[in-house]
C-alpha cells in the first residue's frame, strides 16, 4: 500500500527495519541516523535501508529517500490472516501471542521484499544503535567466507538483531516461517531450520550444535545494540542489552584469497590462525622460538604487488612478533628471470626473504618477476621472550 523510495537494486547488503508504532517512544529516528551517519559515501551506494513502517513519519530522511539509501514500505491490509483467535503458547498471554505472530508476518514480507535487491540482507530493528565501520566490517567478512557453506552471519547476540543471509536462502527461510508463524518467535524458528537442515536424529545434541555451527557463525564483538527501552508490545520493558557490544573491535577484516594456513606456534585460548584468516577472531601465540613459523599456502597462485603483516593490538601492545622475517614461494620457481639483488634473496627451500619485522610491523613491495606467489611464510629466526598477537593478517594485499 506504501513504497517510497528509488527502487535501488544491485546493492551489496540490503537492511531490513521493521517499525510499529509504540505507545511511549519511537526510536526509528534515532536508529536511522546511527546507520546512516556511520556510512561512507561510497558505502552510501553500496545498501539499501528498506523500513516497514505504519504510522511514524519519515519526513526527516526525505533526502536520504530521494537518493535511494532509504526506502519505506508497508503491506496491504489484505496481507494479514485474522490474528483473533491465536492459541496461547509458552505461556504468553493472548496479546503476546498476536504480537510475536504479527511481527514473524512483518519479517517475512519485509525479507520478499528486500531479496532481489542485494547479495545480502541483514535484519535489524528500529531501536538500535551501530559501531563505526560496521558496513565495511560485515561486507568484508562475508565476503571472507564466500567459500564457506553458511546460511546465518550473526552481528549480534541478541533475537533476530543483526542476523545476515544469503538473497537466495531467503526463499527457504521465508517458506519455513510461514509454516510455523503461529507457534514461536522467529529467532527460536531460526534455529528449528539449522535442525531440520544438518541435525542428525540418531545423533547426540553435541553431534546437532556442531553441525548448526557450521552453518550458524558469530561475529565478535557485537556490531548492534539494542537501546529501546519500551517495546512495541504496550506494557512491556525491555532492558536487553548485548553486554558483547561493549568490546572494541581488536582486529580489522580483510578479504584473504583463499589458502590453507598453519603454524608451529603454540596457540593461546583458541585465538588460531584459521579463525584470523578468516576474519572471525586475532591470533595469539605464546613464546616464539627460532625455527617456528606461520604459513599462508594459497589455493591457487597469487600476484601480489604489497603486503603489511601488523602484530601487537591497543589491549596488548608489547606482544608482538619479533626477530621474523617474510618469506614468499614463487609459483614457477625455476622459470624465473630475476636480478642479481632478488636472487641473493633466495634461500635453499626455493622460499625469497623479502622483508622482516620492525617494531611488530612488516610491509613492503614484491618483486613483480617473483609473481606468481605460491605462499607466504613468517620465519622466526632468533628466540624472543614476549608472545605474539597477529592482528592483521592483510591489509592492501593487491592481486
Amino acid at each position: 500500500s506504501v513504497q517510497v523510495g528509488l527502487g535501488r537494486t544491485g546493492v551489496s547488503i540490503v537492511m531490513g527495519i521493521p517499525t510499529v508504532k509504540r505507545k511511549v517512544k519511537s526510536y526509528l529516528t534515532e536508529t536511522l541516523h546511527s546507520l546512516i551517519d556511520k556510512l561512507s559515501p561510497e558505502e552510501k551506494l553500496d545498501c539499501v535501508m528498506v523500513v516497514f513502517i505504519g504510522e511514524v513519519t519519515l519526513k526527516i530522511f526525505l533526502c536520504k529517500i530521494n537518493s535511494g539509501l532509504v526506502e519505506v514500505i508497508a503491506p496491504p491490509a489484505t496481507y494479514y490472516p485474522d490474528l483473533t483467535n491465536l492459541k496461547e503458547t509458552f505461556g504468553d498471554s493472548k496479546e503476546r501471542v498476536r504480537w510475536r505472530t504479527k511481527q514473524n508476518l512483518d519479517y517475512c514480507f519485509l525479507m520478499m521484499y528486500a531479496q532481489k535487491k542485494g547479495v545480502y540482507y541483514i535484519q535489524l530493528e528500529d531501536d538500535i544503535v551501530v559501531k563505526q565501520n560496521y558496513f565495511s566490517t560485515i561486507k568484508n567478512f562475508a565476503l571472507q567466507l564466500a567459500s564457506e557453506d553458511w546460511m546465518i552471519l550473526e552481528f549480534s547476540q541478541l533475537g533476530f538483531i543483526g542476523k545476515m543471509f544469503q538473497s537466495p536462502d531467503i526463499t527457504l527461510i521465508v517458506e519455513f516461517i510461514f509454516m510455523f508463524y503461529k507457534e514461536k518467535p522467529i529467532d527460536w524458528l531460526l534455529d528449528h531450520i539449522l535442525w531440520v537442515k544438518v541435525c542428525n536424529p540418531e545423533k547426540d545434541a553435541k553431534h546437532c550444535d556442531r553441525q548448526k555451527s557450521n552453518l550458524r557463525i558469530r561475529f565478535r564483538p557485537s556490531l548492534f545494540q539494542h537501546v529501546g527501552l519500551h517495546s512495541s508490545l504496550a506494557g512491556k520493558i525491555q532492558k536487553l542489552t548485548d553486554k558483547d557490544f561493549l568490546k572494541p573491535l581488536l582486529h580489522k577484516i580483510h578479504v584473504n584469497p583463499p589458502a590453507e594456513v598453519s603454524t608451529s606456534l603454540k596457540v593461546y585460548q583458541g585465538h588460531t590462525l584459521e579463525k584470523t584468516y578468516v576474519g572471525e577472531d586475532f591470533f595469539w601465540a605464546v613464546t616464539p622460538v627460532a625455527g617456528d613459523y606461520i604459513l599462508f599456502k594459497f589455493d591457487k597462485p597469487v600476484n601480489v604487488e604489497r603486503y603489511l603483516f601488523h602484530s601487537g593490538n591497543p589491549e596488548h601492545p608489547g606482544d608482538i612478533l619479533l626477530n621474523t622475517t617474510v618469506e614468499v614461494l614463487p609459483f614457477q620457481n625455476e622459470e624465473l628471470v630475476l636480478s642479481k639483488e632478488t636472487k641473493d634473496k633466495r634461500l635453499e627451500d626455493g622460499y625469497f626473504r623479502i622483508g622482516k619485522f620492525e617494531n611488530g610491523v612488516a610491509e613492503g613491495t614484491v618483486d613483480p618477476s617473483l609473481n606468481p606467489i605460491s605462499s607466504f611464510r613468517l620465519s622466526v629466526i632468533q628466540n624472543s621472550a614476549v608472545w605474539a598477537i597477529l592482528n592483521e593478517v592483510r591489509d592492501g594485499i593487491i592481486s
